[in-house]
């Protein structure tokens, strides 16, 4: 099964959500970046690379956070 449709089946699952905020520029952005790409959103491409950084449960706390700085995000 591929990333995205691993994703659908997450994203169908009932959860309880909360809501971040990103820069309207970011959002518009992302929306470019993911058109024809299987992604319905750019809130489902956030989730889809939020879950890769910071859910891998092999990976501790230190080595998302490496992972992060590395990406420039830190």
């Amino acid at each position: 099964m591929s990333a995205v449709g691993r994703h659908a089946t997450l994203s169908r699952m009932s959860v309880e959500t909360v809501t971040l905020k990103i820069p309207k520029p970011l959002y518009l952005r992302l929306q470019k970046l993911i058109e024809h790409t299987g992604f319905r959103s750019p809130t489902e491409f956030v989730l889809f690379v939020l879950r890769d950084l910071a859910g891998a449960e092999t990976e501790d706390l230190e080595q998302v956070r490496d992972r992060l700085k590395k990406l420039g995000y830190l």
